[in-house]
């Protein structure tokens, strides 16, 4: 088949494809992009309802009923957090150099462990690969509060009690990660990694420069995940010391001091939640584009 002829018939079917008139109605389409407005706006809602109550003085915040935005916004209320964590003898960015540590250490090395223990169990048969794989699975059963005393023992038994080792360490064998990203590779084309093993390509090249790229949506939403739980930790059961705890830990002290402290604790709440919903945002482009992208089939 001549190359001019390709070309038309591949011109043919673009014209086809503009003509081609989609199934759904008008009607359908209003009610489709009205089931998504309010779909945005309940999950829009408490972002927005927590940034107006941290911008709200002291007595909208008991006003009855409740306003959604502040009619006189001011930043009080994070300054007056800032005065009060102040006085703590321990500085307050200690809190935030603990907690953004414990974040990027745990998280990057939960992604390297994960990621890796993922293709070998998901791209080779070993003996018990099917046995770890079962195990891995049935530890997702149990929730947190169930293990929190085993594991406590564990790391004590380790030294760890008191050191940032109890929160980083435990992120690492993280099997939600593992789980993730496996289920994830297991559509990679082997195809794939056989040409790339063809073309003399190493363990190491092929897992840095073959499968990471391709299963890139999968490890930033095990990203998300992972600072979401990281950063929202406030490890009291594992640190005692105070110049080693976390900035949730502190900022919910601020939350004991009754009810004079409403604005404050309306603050604590913003900048609790700052940092995942940026790396959500940062993130959500990258893992649709490509997801879009990625569709490679046998």
């Amino acid at each position: 088949m001549s190359k001019v002829k390709v070309e038309k018939e591949t011109q043919h079917k673009l014209k086809l494809l503009k003509r081609r008139k989609p199934n759904r109605s008008r009607v359908g389409d209003f009610f489709v992009y009205l089931f998504l407005v309010l779909m945005a706006i309940a999950m829009a809602f408490p972002l927005v309802f927590s940034i107006n109550s941290a911008l709200k003085p002291l007595d909208e915040l008991f006003k009855v009923p409740p306003t959604i935005f502040a009619l006189n916004p001011t930043l009080d209320n994070f300054a007056d957090l800032f005065v009060t964590m102040g006085k703590s003898w321990v500085p307050f960015s200690r809190y935030i150099f603990n907690t953004v540590f414990i974040t990027v250490v745990g998280t990057a090395g939960h992604l390297i462990i994960a990621s890796m223990a993922a293709f070998v169990v998901a791209k080779y048969d070993f003996p018990g690969c099917k046995t770890f794989f079962a195990i891995s699975v049935t530890s997702l059963m149990f929730t947190g509060m169930v293990t929190q005393i085993p594991n406590y023992v564990i790391i004590n038994a380790l030294g760890w009690i008191d050191t940032y080792y109890a929160i980083i360490i435990p992120a690492f064998a993280s099997t939600t990660g593992f789980y993730f990203m496996k289920q994830f590779m297991e559509g990679l084309p082997t195809a794939l990694i056989e040409a790339a093993k063809i073309d003399g390509a190493n363990e190491w090249r092929l897992f840095i420069g073959i499968v990471m790229p391709n299963v890139k949506p999968a490890w930033l939403t095990m990203i998300i995940y992972s600072v979401q739980g990281l950063w929202n930790n406030p490890a009291s059961m594992y640190i005692y010391s105070e110049e080693r705890k976390l900035l949730v830990y502190a900022l919910n002290q601020v939350l004991a001091g009754g009810i004079a402290r409403t604005g404050q604790g309306a603050a604590v709440s913003v900048i609790i939640m700052i940092v995942p919903v940026l790396t959500f945002i940062l993130s959500e482009s990258q893992i649709l584009e490509t997801m879009a992208s990625s569709g490679l089939k046998d």
